[in-house]
């Protein structure tokens, strides 16, 4: 998926977001597909995904937001990993030509994450955590935002890992951004195999339990979304909402079902679910 694609649907959280050469992958890739989630501003996105089917090649991102995004990934070899991106605040692809002093940042990592620069969809800093995360497990993800000086805002991500019970702080990247916190938020479901065998496989995730704490300090349920998807014309996509989450499929049989392109879905809030997770990290 590239920049323009993401940061498009960050920003406005609402729209289709054209791409040209999307078009060409017509019977070649799955549709990329997205779920925006209106909320104001806040300092701490905190998002649930639980992948239901997978294929080797595939994304999937839980909590993004208009200045870089958060997920697990499936890659070509059969190899997962969790996957926490920034991007810089310039134009281009290749990473070695944006200035230092306009490069994102590495402010913290986790002994056990790698973390490296990135061009070809925009540029910016990417950090890998090795993990062989499982289809039907529920994974917590948790992106916090603060002031790093005047201009730049520090990114962390968070992942529980559920075999320890416990989160780990992967890696906080200061980026340049005029003060701006966090806002655009969103999902999706990508296919970055690409190689036609990739768009008869299908991929779902469901997503739920979200929560944003607003820069006065509020926290807001998720309950609303809309689903969008890149320009690929294919229709075997689809999203909804059941049992208080919301679901994304796209590849293989499926048929777009349960809810049209562009139009909203609310989810049936679970009667337990009327405030954040306690156990959040400390991050303030």
């Amino acid at each position: 998926m590239t920049r323009f694609v993401i940061a498009t649907l960050a920003l406005t959280a609402l729209a289709v977001c054209p791409s040209p050469a999307d078009e060409k992958l017509k019977g070649i890739a799955c549709r990329s597909v997205h779920l925006g989630y209106p909320a104001p501003e806040g300092v701490a996105f905190y998002n649930e995904m639980t992948v239901e089917k997978s294929a080797d090649g595939t994304y999937f991102m839980a909590a993004g937001w208009g200045k870089g995004y958060f997920g697990i990934q499936e890659l070509a070899n059969g190899k997962k990993l969790v996957l926490f991106s920034v991007w810089d605040p310039t134009a281009g692809d290749d990473p070695k030509k944006v200035d230092a002093e306009k490069r994102v940042k590495m402010l913290h990592k986790d002994d056990a994450v790698r973390v490296q620069r990135f061009g070809g969809e925009g540029t910016g800093g990417q950090s890998f955590f090795d993990y062989e995360w499982k289809v039907g497990q529920t994974y917590r993800f948790l992106v916090t935002a603060k002031p790093d000086g005047d201009t730049r805002t520090a990114y962390s991500g968070y992942f529980f890992v559920p075999e320890k019970k416990e989160w780990k702080h992967l890696v906080t990247f200061s980026t340049l951004t005029k003060g701006e916190l966090l806002r655009g938020y969103y999902s999706f479901v990508e296919d970055f195999r690409r190689n036609k065998v990739s768009t008869t496989k299908e991929r779902r995730a469901g997503f739920g339990g979200g929560w944003v704490k607003t820069t006065k300090g509020e926290w807001v349920s998720l309950d609303k979304a809309r689903f969008t998807a890149d320009s690929n014309p294919v229709l075997n996509i689809d999203a909804g909402a059941t049992s208080g989450r919301y679901f994304l499929a796209t590849g293989g049989d499926i048929e777009n079902k349960t809810t049209k392109l562009r139009e909203p879905i609310t989810r049936d809030k679970e009667k337990t679910e009327t405030k954040p997770p306690a156990d959040l990290p400390k991050w303030e």
